[in-house]
């Protein structure tokens, strides 16, 4: 039996506790699958004597993690801590120059210094593995990085983030208004305080970038993605979405386009009948076209402390076997340049939704305004504040619901910006995609 790896574990939250129980829980299948005792050597934390659903009695303590990351009987550090700097960052770091193989979940850390690290890792013959970085339970990093190795990938997409995703589908569920939905997801524990993070999409960027840099041997650039959150989704969107047979998703894309890559982050109408319409709740999916396998998705729970703990584990377990991977796939010298595509055309059409003024001629002013950028519409529906059908001698405003064929997002700003110079409209138009893919 070979000698034992030993871990150090900094962060001792939700995850950092789940994966102390999944290791004694699993210790004997993990030794027989791994051919060698996995043993926590030391923790840290913010507080010692929080009290936690774990015992750390016998583990070392370390009130700063960057000695647990460079202590002599610790193998592979573990970060849990969270956060694109200070602890975070620096103890990583020091883990990587000290020669120690790391794992993390940390997307944020990732997406803003991963390349930095991965080249720590490389310099120093150290693995840096990250599977919990990006869709908790779903093992898309390790598909991405090894599986599809043989692969050319065209498209990456998915549903990323569970607060988002459970929003929406109590949204929709029992017509329910974002606020309202959001509250719950915090009572929950699904939204944080601030949920400015998850429900603004950046969350789900960070991941993306991730992906992206996988899927197409690019340095990764979480700067350059283009995001747009949920909060403005209300419930006849929703309703709207399902009458055309659609379901509103906030989804992460990235694709390979003649001009570069394309990385967005928005709310998008997937057909009803696709997989991804079906992924309710805190569930995540990715969904990644490639020219050998075509079209291959993985689902499954996308945070919680077991299922987030499960890849983590995975992550050291492929350490205790002695496997090792460049962290992005490639070196990260061969990593090519990050080139943003120009928006293009838009595999679907629009949604569009405008509060107009109801008086003469404003609804062929802005039919006008579509046909002078080029764009065809495929319905035009005129209705009460409600949502319902209406007329135009009811209220001072209507909606008006533009569903357009295949265009170009520059189009579609364009109509926008002299539909609203008219004086047509209040507030600002709901712009969503139509996925037919």
């Amino acid at each position: 039996m070979t000698d034992a790896l030993r871990l150090g574990v900094a962060g001792l939250g939700t995850v950092g506790c789940s994966l102390i129980q999944l290791l004694a829980r699993q210790k004997d299948v993990l030794e027989s699958r791994c051919g060698r005792t996995l043993s926590v050597m030391g923790v840290s934390a913010r507080s010692r004597n929080l009290k936690r659903d774990i015992s750390i009695d016998g583990l070392a303590w370390h009130d700063d993690p960057v000695t647990l990351a460079t202590a002599p009987d610790v193998d592979v550090f573990v970060e849990l801590i969270g956060g694109d700097a200070g602890a975070a960052d620096i103890s990583v770091r020091a883990a990587l120059k000290a020669g120690k193989h790391v794992v993390t979940a940390n997307k944020a850390l990732l997406a803003k210094h991963g390349g930095e690290l991965a080249t720590l890792a490389e310099k120093h013959g150290v693995t840096l593995n990250f599977e919990a970085a990006v869709a908790g339970g779903i093992p898309i990093i390790k598909a991405m990085r090894e599986s599809l190795a043989g692969n050319q990938v065209s498209r990456v997409s998915g549903i990323l983030n569970g607060t988002c995703n459970y929003i929406l589908t109590r949204m929709e569920r029992d017509n329910l208004s974002f606020a309202a939905c959001l509250e719950e997801a915090q009572q929950l524990g699904y939204a944080e305080a601030d949920p400015t993070f998850d429900v603004e999409g950046f969350d789900t960027a960070h991941k993306l970038a991730l992906l992206t840099s996988l899927a197409f041997g690019t340095q990764i650039n979480s700067e350059d993605i283009y995001v747009e959150g949920i909060s403005s989704i209300t419930p006849q969107d929703i309703q709207a979405a399902a009458e055309l047979g659609y379901r509103i998703k906030l989804l992460g894309v990235a694709q390979r386009r003649t001009t570069g890559i394309e990385q967005r982050v928005h709310p998008t109408m997937v057909p009803l009948e696709g997989h991804l319409a079906q992924i309710s709740d805190v569930t995540n999916a990715v969904s990644v076209d490639a020219d050998a396998v075509g079209n291959i998705t993985l689902s499954g729970p996308g945070a919680g402390g077991d299922a987030t703990a499960s890849a983590v584990l995975g992550d050291i377990a492929d350490i205790a076997r002695g496997l090792r991977t460049l962290p992005l796939g490639v070196s990260v010298t061969e990593l090519k340049p990050y080139v943003r595509a120009r928006m293009g055309a838009h595999e679907g059409g629009y949604y569009i939704r405008l509060t107009v003024s109801d008086r003469l001629g404003a609804f062929a002013s802005i039919a006008g305004r579509m046909a002078e950028a080029g764009i065809s519409l495929a319905s035009i529906v005129q209705k009460n504040r409600d949502g319902q059908p209406g007329v135009s001698n009811g209220p001072e405003t209507k909606s008006v619901l533009l569903i357009t064929h295949q265009t170009t997002e520059s189009a579609i700003r364009e109509a926008l910006v002299h539909i609203r110079s008219d004086g047509h409209i209040v507030g600002d138009p709901q712009l969503i995609r139509l996925e037919i893919a």
